[in-house]
């Protein structure tokens, strides 16, 4: 018989046994996320700043991402230097190891929320007494602050540098869109002398060091000198330049939302002067949502059905209360197809029960939605920045019946909430996700039957 000290058994086996539980639960401990059908790539926590606009660009064989900063002082480790938000630069390459290369610093408490870049070599001649853009340079369209602007060569991203101010003494500058193919910028601007605090002033930056003015250009109504009511500010276009002739106008972010689509030939080359009538002339259709409903952006998804005839616009509303004070902000499927008559064929979005949002904290609904036509996604997959019910991926291809088929709810920081600000994808398929509140960029990847839907490889 063996002579069986239970106590020396004990205190060896012990701690084998309280380490095993604790591996156990360290392996079971609740994850943080919520996730369905995607999955995270990497995070970088973006120096800590308050993210709004990312975009990544392709360029010298490398992905960059440049993101869009709101106000704020923050110490950038790659100066040394407390410094206001304004363009981060991340070398994402590599999805899983995203690098900082340099910040730009923006106007002080305002920043730089907004980016559009271009290369030197897409760019065409600006006018025939201008010489063309500088084909090695690589140029980044930007507001600093509300007050201007920016053009800077980030061909070296790590080392940015100032090429001209487009335009000085504005107020309200923000959503731009710039078509590398033409050089043609509409530049989002208040205008001292117009009645909104935000209107659309275009630009020739075919050759972005000598800017071109071409009109300024809003809605009948807040022109300088226009009576009665003023109708709500705009907050941002999208184009589909010279090939697709159309630009797409949002204004107003969560309430009296307005679609305009505008025949881009007869806004360029119409006549310029800002009154009533020639404000119309280049306007197709017009779609007002009313009053619970706003336009923060209107992105063209066109050629839908197989014989290439059905266009919508998806029109997505930016909640601005906390905790749902406020009616609920949505995307918005609309047929653009007889473009004199817009209708709502649609809407989508988050089932507030499903996640007991309203009580997380925070803003519950829409913000944003991707602006890459990206072949990997576009016609097939929308993607919404949802604040604290994080990024929503969409099946849009019957747009009478959009199906969510996927979402990531980051962790929330050190706010208590989730402020999934906005969404870019690139054409690799990753998608990006900026947090307002300091929470950093979240990588991610679809996953499972989201990704069948997707042209993945």
């Amino acid at each position: 018989m063996f002579d069986f000290d239970a106590r020396a058994v004990f205190r060896i086996l012990t701690p084998v046994i309280l380490a095993a539980g604790c591996a156990a639960a360290l392996a079971q401990a609740p994850d943080p996320t919520e996730r369905r059908n995607m999955e995270l790539v990497a995070y970088h926590d973006l120096q800590g700043r308050s993210a709004y606009q990312p975009l990544v660009h392709a360029q010298g064989g490398r992905w960059i991402a440049y993101i869009g900063l709101h106000g704020g002082h923050l110490p950038n480790a790659l100066s040394g230097k407390t410094e206001p938000n304004g363009t981060a630069i991340l070398d994402v390459t590599d999805p899983r190891q995203p690098k900082m290369l340099a910040h730009i610093p923006g106007a002080p408490g305002a920043g730089a929320q907004m980016v559009r870049v271009c290369d030197g070599s897409a760019l065409p001649r600006a006018g025939s007494a201008l010489p063309r853009a500088d084909p090695r340079s690589v140029y980044l369209l930007r507001p600093f602050g509300n007050s201007a602007q920016e053009v800077w060569n980030v061909a070296d991203p790590a080392r940015p540098v100032l090429v001209s101010t487009v335009a000085g003494g504005l107020q309200g500058t923000h959503k731009n869109w710039w078509e590398c193919d033409s050089g043609i910028a509409y530049l989002v601007s208040g205008v001292p002398g117009w009645r909104t605090s935000r209107m659309t002033q275009i630009f020739d930056l075919g050759n972005p060091a000598k800017p071109v003015f071409i009109r300024n250009f809003g809605l009948p109504g807040q022109e300088p000198g226009a009576r009665g009511s003023v109708p709500t500010e705009l907050h941002g276009p999208i184009s589909t330049g010279p090939k697709g002739g159309r630009v797409y106008f949002g204004y107003g972010t969560s309430s009296y939302g307005i679609l305009q689509i505008v025949d881009r030939d007869k806004l360029l080359q119409g006549p310029r002067e800002p009154t009533r009538e020639n404000l119309l002339y280049p306007q197709l259709g017009r779609l007002d949502l009313g009053p619970d409903a706003g336009a923060h952006t209107a992105f063209p998804v066109l050629g839908m059905d197989r014989a290439g005839a059905r266009d919508f616009v998806v029109v997505t509303g930016e909640s601005l209360a906390e905790d749902c004070r406020e009616p609920r902000q949505k995307a918005w499927m609309v047929d653009v197809s007889t473009e004199a008559r817009p209708r709502v064929v649609a809407n989508w979005t988050v089932d507030e029960a499903s996640g007991d949002f309203c009580r997380r904290g925070g803003r519950f609904g829409t913000h944003s939605s991707n602006e890459s036509f990206a072949p990997i996604y576009y016609r097939r997959i929308m993607f919404f920045a949802h604040f604290n019910a994080g990024v929503r991926a969409v099946d849009i291809r019957d747009p009478a019946h959009p199906k969510e088929i996927g979402y990531y709810i980051p962790a929330p920081g050190g706010s208590g909430a989730t402020y999934t600000n906005n969404v870019e994808v690139d054409e690799r398929g990753y998608i990006y996700i900026v947090d307002r509140v300091g929470g950093g960029m979240h990588i991610l990847e679809l996953t499972g039957p989201a990704r069948a839907i997707a042209a993945l490889k």
